[in-house]
């Protein structure tokens, strides 16, 4: 008997049984075919991961971006990808929010190596794996991938969203090679980021660079304001893990993803909405910002 090796996307409506979605399907578009974003509950039960469209209070937001290549899909263009991508199903993805006590959040760049979303800057995460929770496989992938060691008595949790993600990002760079609901878990932890950088130890493996962010910086990078001439400090990462402390520009921050050529160091499309969700969560629905949840 073949072992269960990933936790998978169900949809269930109407109080129908849960339905596993197809690589080809949109999980939006399944479960709300008119809109990019809607309220959904979830749960995870015998390693499936249950996406449910009720009139329920506990309800979190599940987003699509118009441009997500599986809504865009022709006929012909399915049929070009291939058999063992398209019975993939669609795989389930934590990332966590690390919030220190100043209101600092640490943000990685994924190594230039990395197949999907190389160079690109990201909160900390990874693929939940079976029997684990959606909390435990976000602790596991933040000490993997940073060094932070936090038990769950240590922080306070809260869903902030669910963002549909396909790469490649758009159908201009390539068909759809993987398809994920990913998780963004607010995590706030009583230590100031100064305390947390003491015990950042990055894995060269999959973390290039890191930074912990001010607000100002995230309201920077989802603005429309030119900010050609300011910079943030990171730290960049070493072959060996060491820590190097270098300036980058904020314009990286406000890049985005090109419709063909090379891909470009910027802030992930999933990672922005999750940022605003976090800016919203943090001062409340009115920011003062123009925000545009379409930003790739």
């Amino acid at each position: 008997m073949e072992t269960l090796r990933r936790v998978l996307v169900f949809v269930a409506k109407d109080r129908s049984s849960p339905q596993k979605v197809q690589f080809l399907q949109s999980v939006v578009g399944l479960l709300d075919s008119a809109d990019d974003e809607l309220k959904v509950n979830f749960k995870l039960e015998q390693n499936q991961f249950i996406l449910i469209k009720d009139s329920s209070p506990q309800q979190v937001p599940l987003r699509r971006p118009s441009f997500c290549p599986i809504k865009h899909l022709s006929i012909t263009e399915a049929a070009a990808i291939p058999l063992d991508v398209r019975q993939r199903g669609v795989d389930v993805g934590v990332a966590i929010l690390l919030q220190s006590s100043d209101q600092r959040l640490l943000l990685t760049r994924r190594a230039k190596h990395l197949r999907i979303f190389p160079n690109v800057w990201v909160p900390p995460g990874g693929h939940i794996e079976p029997d684990e929770t959606v909390l435990e496989a976000g602790l596991r992938e933040l000490k993997e991938e940073t060094g932070l060691h936090l038990e769950q008595d240590q922080v306070h949790t809260r869903i902030l969203g669910l963002w549909e993600s396909v790469f490649p990002a758009m159908l201009s760079r390539g068909l759809p090679q993987r398809h994920h609901i990913v998780v963004y878990i607010l995590l706030m932890t009583p230590r100031d980021h100064q305390q947390l950088q003491e015990d950042l130890s990055p894995s060269a493996l999959e973390v290039s660079a890191c930074l912990w962010a001010e607000p100002r910086l995230i309201r920077a990078a989802l603005s429309k304001e030119d900010y050609s001439k300011d910079s943030v400090r990171a730290y960049e990462v070493s072959l060996e893990g060491s820590l190097k402390g270098v300036s980058i520009p904020v314009s990286v921050f406000k890049t985005s993803a090109p419709d063909h050529g090379p891909d470009l160091e910027r802030i992930s499309t999933g990672t922005k909405y999750a940022l605003r969700l976090w800016l919203q969560d943090l001062t409340g629905p009115e920011t003062g910002l123009d925000l545009n949840p379409d930003w790739s």
